[in-house]
């Protein structure tokens, strides 16, 4: 299949180019669709990596954002291929974090807060030794489920966006999908911990659709070893049943982690 260039209702009309994200490691411009404050990232302006398929990043971004949908959990904003300025690329609703509220925190060593868990430690800008903290919530929770489903690579804390409701939306997931094994994430927290029902049900209906209109709408995206490799995953979780522990022969957390 073929990658679908979308109408939807938030794509009607021109696009607008607003301003450029600069911290982002890949050209990604915030724009405008009408009255729709979009985030645009233009393949064009994808950097090569050694282990991605150049200019499939945006891709990866729209399949995540289906995977999503799947689960009925709204982890990732609303996300399209769309024609820009600067050609085609990966569109998605921008998000409004709250930016009083920090899922994700760095504390002085021995310091979580409540409702908070430990991932690791280690040292500052000023040599003190921190911990690295998250949320123990179930929207954080599901972020986390979405993550090892997805094999995201690249879970920062920056990635992760609190909302006033309680909702935490999670962005950048061109770094997702590989054949194999990339889990890179600062969601450890629950590591080794049994799935909830909801959770699992989440992962079922998952790898359920990839044998309907999931896996049709996915193959648009992704290559054919990349959605066997997404049904193993579905059914190595649903047979263990547990967060996804830490393979320490590799890098497990990303870097930056924010």
């Amino acid at each position: 299949m073929e990658p679908v260039i979308e109408s939807t209702d938030a794509a009607d009309g021109a696009m607008e180019l607003v301003g450029r994200l600069t911290t982002a490691s890949n050209a990604t411009f915030l724009a405008t669709i009408g009255q729709t404050e979009v985030v645009y990232k233009p393949i064009a302006g994808e950097r090569p990596l050694w282990d991605f398929p150049d200019g499939h990043l945006a891709h990866r971004e729209v399949a995540s954002y289906l995977v999503s949908e799947a689960l009925g959990w709204s982890v990732v904003p609303e996300t399209w291929l769309g024609e820009g300025p600067h050609g085609v690329g990966m569109v998605q609703r921008w998000i409004s974090a709250d930016e009083s509220v920090e899922p994700v925190t760095i504390v002085p060593v021995g310091e979580i807060p409540d409702g908070f868990r430990h991932v690791f430690d280690g040292y500052d800008a000023l040599d003190q030794v921190v911990s690295l903290a998250h949320e123990d919530t179930p929207a954080l929770r599901r972020m986390a489920v979405f993550d090892a489903i997805t094999n995201n690579a690249d879970r920062k804390g920056g990635h992760v966006l609190a909302v006033a409701d309680g909702h935490r939306f999670g962005c950048d997931h061109g770094l997702t999908f590989h054949e194999e094994p990339k889990l890179r994430t600062i969601l450890w927290g629950w590591h080794g911990l049994g799935f909830s029902d909801e959770e699992l049900a989440g992962i079922r209906a998952v790898h359920a659709g990839l044998s309907g209109a999931l896996g049709r709408e996915l193959a648009a995206y992704l290559s054919g070893g990349d959605l066997e490799a997404l049904a193993l995953r579905c059914e190595t979780l649903l047979a263990e049943g547990v967060f996804p522990r830490p393979e320490y022969d590799r890098h497990v957390i990303p870097w930056p982690p924010f």
